[in-house]
């Protein structure tokens, strides 16, 4: 009988050891707005699965920090790795860590320079970056009624979804219903409220006249509010617009300072990296590519994506 009983415990031991999961997440910065939010909703989503652990790591911004980091999770023999970019044209290199050691990888929010040639095991968690700054623009050009000068602020250049949404303003204003449309000044701010303020401030002195303000995210844009208003401006006579829909955009925009934003579900992009990254871990089969949709976000319905971000 004791043997059973022992030999029961054992099985139910390894039963529950076979289902713990352990998954390394690297994320490019914790001193970011939207990807805490996203952060915060992969932790939280985990707290719900039994047996998963998350071991999350700031990159601080830096490069050779997030492939040592990836390095350290192949080390300790985590289950899955979960890895937010810094720069997304060095993401080749950490695949193919990942790959040679036959863990599974999922890149989350940020798009890898090797989408299209991802190793067996690995996969992509974002929305469509072509949506967002297409979104917004033609949103801004609709309230410009198809004409006027605009201030384009960019996020990283080294960073996809900054090309991508800067790509995006351009090909909006080459369409018919906004070729009116004319960018005086195209500039990056590297994604930061601060920087965003400091490069308005910048343009205002140089004297430089525009109607709109088009920023890769919404910190970017909020800086430029804020410097906008500093140096006096009307802010019903400048558009504004931004992307990611967080909080701190949100209330301006109620407060009547920021004109569009595209809400990127940050929470959703986290629940799918983990989601996509354990069904990997288990050998079942996922896509490649896992979109989660962006939404365009006015004065108009913005009561509904408060409590979104």
């Amino acid at each position: 009988m004791k043997k059973f009983i022992l030999g029961t415990a054992m099985a139910l031991v390894m039963s529950t050891a076979a289902h713990a999961e352990t998954v390394g997440v690297s994320m490019a910065k914790f001193d970011d707005n939207f990807l805490t939010v996203l952060r915060n909703g992969m932790t939280d989503y985990a707290k719900t699965l039994s047996g998963v652990t998350l071991q999350v790591e700031d990159a601080q911004n830096d490069v050779s920090k997030q492939q040592s980091q990836i390095q350290n999770f192949i080390a300790s023999k985590v289950d899955a790795i979960i890895v937010n970019p810094v720069d997304t044209d060095a993401t080749t290199a950490m695949s193919k860590l990942a790959a040679d050691a036959g863990i599974p990888l999922v890149y989350v929010n940020r798009q890898p320079v090797n989408v299209d040639t991802l190793p067996e095991k690995q996969a992509f968690v974002a929305s469509n970056e072509q949506e967002s700054g297409t979104l917004e623009t033609k949103e801004v050009c609709r309230i410009l009624g198809g004409k006027g000068k605009a201030v384009v602020i960019m996020g990283e250049l080294s960073n996809q979804a900054a090309r991508m949404r800067t790509q995006d303003v351009h090909d909006v204003i080459k369409t018919d219903e906004c070729k009116g449309l004319e960018i005086v000044e195209e500039q990056t701010a590297n994604w930061d409220r601060t920087q965003g303020a400091d490069l308005m401030t910048n343009w205002l002195s140089s004297g430089i006249e525009f109607d709109a303000v088009i920023s890769n995210n919404d910190e970017m844009a909020i800086g430029a509010i804020q410097a906008l208003k500093a140096a006096g401006k009307d802010m019903t006579k400048v558009v504004v617009g931004g992307v990611d829909a967080t909080q701190d955009a949100l209330a301006a925009m109620q407060a009547g300072d920021l004109d569009v934003t595209v809400f990127q579900d940050a929470a959703g992009q986290g629940k799918g990296a983990l989601d996509t990254a354990l069904k990997i871990a288990k050998g079942e089969k996922t896509e490649k590519k896992v979109y989660i949709p962006f939404q365009l976000v006015t004065p108009e319905n913005v009561k509904d994506f408060v409590t979104k971000n």
